[in-house]
């Protein structure tokens, strides 16, 4: 499956902004999938996942009730929403897939990525 990620951009502290994945090659519905981020200097981090049927989310604590993960399987395509944005947001966004029902937290396994959207929150 190949993923393709959009909608980052500059945005100010306190705004938005809805990040999608795309994807093409495979039904996304037979992945669990999830939104990853990666600061300059830092580590990739998971930020937000959602379970192959969608009926269950998972978030980072730095996240938890700022950010919303859905999927719409009959699109392709898995949305990220940003609310009340802060500068420590500021990472570039990369939409996973894991060939399983179940959300998992650590990068190596997923195995198909996005290219990444880059998120910059000014103060």
């Amino acid at each position: 499956v190949q993923l393709q990620a959009s909608g980052g951009g500059l945005v100010q502290a306190g705004g938005s902004l809805r990040l999608s994945c795309t994807a093409s090659g495979r039904t996304l519905s037979r992945y669990s999938m999830a939104w990853f981020r990666q600061a300059p200097g830092k580590e990739r981090e998971f930020a937000a996942g959602i379970s192959r049927s969608g009926g269950n989310t998972y978030y980072a604590d730095s996240v938890r009730g700022r950010f919303t993960i859905s999927r719409v399987n009959a699109e392709n395509t898995v949305y990220l929403q940003m609310n009340s944005l802060k500068p420590e947001d500021t990472a570039v966004y990369y939409c996973a897939a894991h060939d399983a029902g179940v959300v998992v937290v650590y990068a190596s396994l997923y195995a198909y990525w996005g290219q990444g959207t880059e998120v910059t929150v000014s103060s």
